[in-house]
C-alpha cells in the first residue's frame, strides 16, 4: 500500500521569495524521503492553492493525504484557516482521507538554525562582538502564541548567556526597533536580531528595516529551506500518517 501523500501547506505571500523558499523546503523534504509524494500548497496569495493540489493528488489516485501546516505558532491560521481548508477539501472529496497534523511549532532544534543564520549575518556585517539579542517573530493577536515566542527567546538567551527580548512584526509590542532601542538605552551597542520567520516576505523585511534603523548591527535571514526544518516536517507527517491507520 502506498504511503499517504504529504502536502506542505504554507500561508502564502505576495512576495515571490516566500513561495520559492517553501518550494526549496519541499525539495529538502523530498531529498530525505524520495519515496513520498510531497507537494507544496498555499492557503492564499501564492500558487498552487491547497484545493488545486488536493484535486491533482486525487486525480493521480491518492486516497490518503497528510497536511503539514508550515506555521510556527498555533495562531489564527492554524486554528481557523487550516481546519476550514481541510474541511472544504474533505467535503469535495469524501472518498479521500485527509489528516492535518500539528503545526511545525517552535522546536528546540530551530535554535540551531537561528544560530546558523545569525552567524552568516554577523560574518557578512563583520561583527565579532554582541551584548544583546532580539528574537523577531510575526506576532499574533493570540497572547499564547506570543508567549511561546517569548519562552523560546528565554531559552535562546540562556544558551548564549546574553539578554534577549522577543519582538513582533505585527499585532503585539514591542516592535524590533523598540526592542533594539531599549537595549541601547541600557548602554548596549552590539545588538543582533534573529528572524524567527519561515520564509522572506513583508513582515520579515519590516522587522529587519526597523531593527537596522534603531541601530542593530546585524539581522539574520529567516529559517528557510534548512534540513532541520525538513526533518520537523517529516516528523509531523509521520504522526499524521499513523493517525490515518484504521484502528
Amino acid at each position: 500500500m502506498a504511503a499517504p501523500a504529504l502536502v506542505a501547506l504554507a500561508h502564502g505571500s505576495r512576495d515571490p521569495r516566500s513561495a520559492a523558499t517553501i518550494r526549496a523546503l519541499v525539495d529538502e523534504v523530498r531529498a530525505v524521503r524520495p519515496d513520498l509524494k510531497v507537494e507544496p500548497a498555499f492557503l492564499e496569495l501564492s500558487r498552487p492553492g491547497f484545493q488545486t493540489v488536493v484535486d491533482r493528488l486525487v486525480k493521480a489516485g491518492h486516497d490518503e493525504i497528510v497536511v503539514v501546516p508550515l506555521l510556527l505558532t498555533e495562531a489564527h491560521h492554524a486554528t481557523v484557516d487550516v481546519p476550514a481548508a481541510v474541511a472544504q477539501a474533505t467535503e469535495r472529496h469524501p472518498e479521500v482521507r485527509i489528516q492535518a497534523t500539528d503545526v511545525l511549532g517552535l522546536e528546540a532544534c530551530f535554535l540551531q538554525v537561528l544560530d546558523e543564520r545569525l552567524r552568516e549575518a554577523l560574518r557578512e556585517a563583520r561583527v565579532r562582538e554582541l551584548d544583546a539579542l532580539v528574537l523577531a517573530a510575526a506576532g499574533s493577536s493570540d497572547p499564547l502564541a506570543n508567549q511561546a515566542v517569548a519562552r523560546l527567546a528565554r531559552v535562546w538567551g540562556s544558551h548564549h548567556k546574553l539578554p534577549v527580548t522577543a519582538a513582533y512584526a505585527s499585532a503585539a509590542p514591542p516592535a524590533t526597533g523598540e526592542a533594539v532601542r531599549a537595549f541601547r538605552a541600557e548602554g548596549r551597542r552590539h545588538i543582533a536580531v534573529a528572524s524567527l520567520f519561515l520564509a522572506p516576505g513583508f513582515l520579515p523585511d519590516r522587522a529587519a528595516e526597523l531593527a537596522l534603523e534603531a541601530g542593530a548591527v546585524a539581522v539574520s535571514a529567516p529559517l528557510g529551506a534548512h534540513p532541520e526544518v525538513a526533518r520537523v516536517v517529516l516528523a509531523r507527517y509521520a504522526v499524521g500518517a499513523v493517525e490515518l491507520v484504521p484502528v
